[in-house]
């Protein structure tokens, strides 16, 4: 786990990286101080010479090549995940096969998305022109990354980008840098000439540095609201994208298959200790079978193991940091004091933080209405499905939602109605495909990530037209 080589120069104090369940030393890396933004950009500029220049079919198999790499060590990645991330084993598996999936994606991106012939003769006076628009590279992109997948989200932000002919300047996580440098360092082993992407491990001033800079002609980025404004106010006359998180609303109707909705609600509600922006954070359950519904829901989730995230059989890791713990338990004793119901949970070990049940919380509390990124979920009876999709649209953001019904028609209509960039019919808020579009509606909305939609947004088109008359 050395990073040094990817670095300009040492810059004082090295970050430390802590595993987040036992909190022992993982690494340190080197950070790089804004004031080396000139040699970083320096850096890109030749790295996007070389990108542009690199055949489609190079950057195919570059990409499809580190894929096989990563496969092939997935067991290393995985670890790597475990011990930074704290994910369990079993969800860092998962997350490195869906990186070898988007870095496949990408490299058949390479390949098929070059443009299309434009029918001039379609406007009267052009009979005599033809043409067609090519997809050319935007140049350099920064690209940040945060804590809760620190491999597949780096993946949808590299993958795209190369298969494009772009450079990154990369600057993950400093929570969890070591499964992105792996993946870098995969990527060069696979043939992809070094200075094409530059990792960056530093502080605020060097993000506000990455993001400024005149050279960087896209800024991508996944985190949080307030860091994301902060971005948009700083980043200046580029392209943005972004995603900020969610706040995801599923509804159960009395039609559901009842047991199905249990068990992917559970599920959808604790993957990852709750650090997922697309986990269901409000359930919301037609008032006829609420009381069964909350039963086996809370009976479901005192099933789930809460430990150890390199044991098999542990369902629920530690949280990130124990800050995050006691955030996350400072929130639900507030949403306690203003109404709302324990029904089982709300139990802190340092970073592990138990699967916690509310009901009854009020919708102007802030749990209720704020991304929470914790394994917490609210459950909440209704009686109509009008009613329903107006609490599912209380937030002034959305990712995903979901739907569980045996009514299509109900299905459809929801998912008309809903506000959020995506609606899992029959499935919980947090199913994921790497090359579906995703993003979220509402305030903060900006860009899609899914392979081919981050390819477009980090590519632009260039028309070429022949006057044959």
């Amino acid at each position: 786990m050395t990073a040094a080589k990817l670095h300009i120069k040492a810059g004082p104090p090295p970050i430390s990286v802590y595993n987040p369940f036992d909190g022992t030393l993982i690494g340190s890396i080197d950070t790089t101080e804004a004031s080396d933004i000139d040699e970083l950009i320096a850096r890109a500029r030749r790295g996007a010479e070389l990108s542009r220049n690199l055949p489609r079919h190079k950057r195919a198999s570059i990409l499809e090549e580190a894929a096989q790499l990563i496969e092939r060590r997935r067991d290393t990645f995985a670890e790597t995940i475990v011990r930074e991330a704290g994910k369990t084993i079993v969800q860092a598996r998962k997350e490195v096969s869906r990186c070898v999936n988007t870095l496949k994606l990408s490299a058949e991106e390479a390949k098929r998305n070059a443009g299309e012939i434009i029918p001039f003769d379609a406007f009267a006076g052009s009979e005599q022109r033809q043409g067609w628009f090519t997809r050319e590279p935007l140049g350099i992109i920064t690209a940040i990354t945060p804590y809760n997948d620190p491999l597949n989200l780096v993946a949808h932000k590299l993958g795209p980008a190369i298969a494009g002919g772009n450079a990154v300047l990369l600057k993950p996580s400093n929570l969890t840098p070591f499964s992105a440098i792996n993946l870098v360092e995969a990527l060069f082993e696979a043939g992809l000439p070094r200075d094409v992407i530059t990792i960056a491990h530093g502080d605020r001033e060097l993000v506000t540095a990455l993001i400024s800079a005149r050279d960087v002609r896209m800024v991508s980025f996944t985190g949080g609201f307030a860091t994301g404004e902060a971005i948009s106010r700083a980043a200046g006359l580029k392209k943005l994208a972004m995603e900020l998180g969610g706040n995801a609303p599923v509804i159960v109707m009395n039609d559901c298959h009842f047991d199905k909705a249990v068990e992917g609600c559970v599920s959808g509600a604790f993957w990852a200790a709750g650090q997922n922006c697309i986990g269901a954070q409000r359930i919301l359950v037609q008032a006829a079978i609420y009381e069964r519904f909350r039963d086996a829901f809370v009976a479901g989730t005192k099933k789930l193991t809460a430990g150890d995230p390199l044991r098999d059989d542990t369902d629920v890791g530690p949280m990130i940091s124990v800050r995050s713990a006691e955030r996350t338990e400072t929130a639900v004793n507030d949403a306690i004091a203003v109404g709302a119901k324990l029904l089982c949970g709300h139990r802190r070990e340092g970073s592990l933080y138990h699967p916690t049940v509310l009901e009854d919380t009020p919708r102007t509390c802030g749990l209720w209405s704020e991304e929470v990124f914790a394994p917490v979920v609210m459950l909440a009876p209704f009686e109509t499905i009008d009613q329903a999709i107006e609490m599912a649209n209380d937030p002034e953001y959305s990712l995903h939602a979901g739907i569980f019904t045996s009514d299509l028609n109900v299905a459809l209509d929801a998912a008309n109605r809903i506000e959020a960039g995506g609606v899992m019919i029959n499935d919980s808020s947090d199913y994921r495909f790497d090359a579906m579009p995703f993003g979220g509606f509402k305030y903060g909305s900006m860009g899609r990530e899914g392979v081919r939609f981050a390819y477009e947004d980090m590519t632009q088109p260039k028309v070429v037209c022949i006057n044959r008359g």
